[in-house]
């Protein structure tokens, strides 16, 4: 059994990705570590002080597969953390000659966070990747729908007529900005943490500073002015940028779910045999995948909190802040891209209803194009005027149950204002649409710059 459903057998491919998982499972940040330790002992003999056979010899044995797992959780149940046993055992493949020479100058927490950078790192690109090609389906149905009219609704009434290609075009507009945004992050983040004990590279002298700029090359990372072990802020953007990645992932499938009702009926999840259905009513298919991500995107919100908590590190090597990061890092980039892998699944085979939308549009008897009937009338009547009158006028058609045509022409004022042809031009909701299709255009060329 497991106690977090992201894990689970049963309920993992829901909750996340098979990549992300097994990016973040022990042998993965074991084999990272690793290769910190194999990038030092390399980045140490550039600089003379290892012997270049040594660093060889303790790159070729940093394999996780080279490793006893059982010692190294038994260890970390004893000590605290992995560090010290992954560093023995690699002595041991090493052998004697190379076991001195392992770990040189370091201490646990540059090895963990600087593993940390490299997860990251991999994980950061596989959300990137996903992001982009949500962005750039949606704006692919956004184009194909770009003057499809569908009722607006706000306050979940019927607003005024829209378009569904805009109403994808806002779901896809955010998503560029979160590039931007985890590109930034990722830039800031992706730096080598090599401090030694305190911070002070003692134990490698006038060679310190060298030796992280040798490690940072060596792993393909930035070099930071100076370690940063105690400075969480880097962790904490990415966790910040998931959280707003998630957001906007949650307005999509909020809407989409909306979307699905019975009541509504205009967009559908893509749909497969037993998908989103019931035990009990074999007729239901339920907004399956969006429920998945509102589910996941509350956790994510809520174990943002956490990481600016370990922000709040005490002086050179922190009591309890930083170790909380393990329980919510992993879970929220986890969390995020399997609701952006449940978001490209609905944006890629949604089913379209533009006939529903377009009874739905009629259902208020056009109620929905009040707005477009006091607009015109404005010029003739006044502002205020024209918005009295036609509110009257939806009034009785609410009233007596009749379409605002056929009130708007037996009402004495409003009458001699349109002539019939001009009244059923003004009541479509397509004469009506503004600048959707500008809009949608703006966004998807946004989109196509994406890269």
């Amino acid at each position: 059994m497991s106690i977090n459903p992201i894990d689970s057998e049963v309920w993992g491919a829901w909750f996340g990705t098979d990549q992300l998982r097994e990016l973040f499972s022990d042998r993965a940040q074991i084999q990272l570590m690793l290769e910190v330790e194999a990038a030092l002992a390399r980045a140490q003999s550039k600089l003379g002080l290892v012997p270049p056979e040594i660093a060889e010899t303790i790159s070729a044995a940093a394999k996780a597969a080279n490793l006893d797992m059982g010692s190294i959780a038994e260890s970390t149940r004893r000590v605290g953390y992995p560090v010290v046993a992954l560093v023995r055992e690699l002595g041991q493949v090493c052998g004697a000659d190379a076991a001195r020479y392992v770990h040189l100058g370091a201490t646990t927490q540059d090895i963990l966070d600087t593993a940390l950078v490299l997860q990251l790192r991999a994980a950061v690109g596989l959300i990137r990747r996903d992001l982009v090609e949500l962005a750039r389906a949606l704006a692919r149905r956004a184009k194909q729908y770009r003057d499809t009219p569908m009722a607006a609704r706000t306050h979940l009434q019927h607003a005024v007529p829209t378009t569904f290609g805009l109403k994808c075009a806002q779901w896809a507009a955010p998503l560029k900005a979160h590039v931007e945004r985890l590109d930034q992050a990722t830039r800031r983040v992706m730096v080598v943490q090599f401090g030694g004990a305190a911070g002070t590279l003692a134990a490698l002298g006038e060679h310190g500073p060298a030796v992280a700029e040798q490690l940072a090359k060596e792993l393909e990372l930035g070099a930071p002015a100076a370690p940063w072990h105690t400075q969480r802020d880097g962790l904490a953007e990415v966790a910040g940028v998931m959280a707003l990645i998630c957001g906007s992932l949650a307005k999509f499938a909020g809407d989409i779910a909306l979307l699905m009702q019975s009541e509504v009926g205009e967009v559908a999840e893509p749909h497969q045999e037993g998908r989103g259905g019931s035990s009990t009513m074999p007729q239901k298919r339920n907004p399956i995948a969006s429920e998945y991500i509102l589910a996941a995107v509350r956790a994510v919100h809520a174990l943002v909190p956490i990481m600016f908590g370990a922000m709040t590190a005490d002086h050179e090597r922190a009591t309890g802040p930083w170790q909380a990061e393990a329980l919510a890092l992993p879970q929220i980039i986890v969390l995020t891209g399997g609701a952006l892998a449940h978001s490209r699944s609905i944006a890629d085979g949604m089913t379209v209803d533009t006939q529903r939308m377009r009874r739905n549009l009629e259902l208020t008897g056009g109620l929905i194009m009040a707005e477009a009937i006091a607009t015109a009338l404005t010029p003739r009547l006044g502002r205020t005027e024209a918005e009295a009158a036609v509110q009257r006028a939806c009034n009785r058609a609410l009233a007596e149950r009749r379409a605002l045509a056929e009130i708007l022409r037996s009402d004495p004022q409003l009458v001699p204002q349109f002539a019939d042809s001009e009244l059923r031009r003004i009541l479509e909701p397509a004469s009506y649409l503004g600048a959707a299709g500008a809009l949608v255009d703006r966004v998807a060329a946004m989109i196509e710059q994406l890269t």
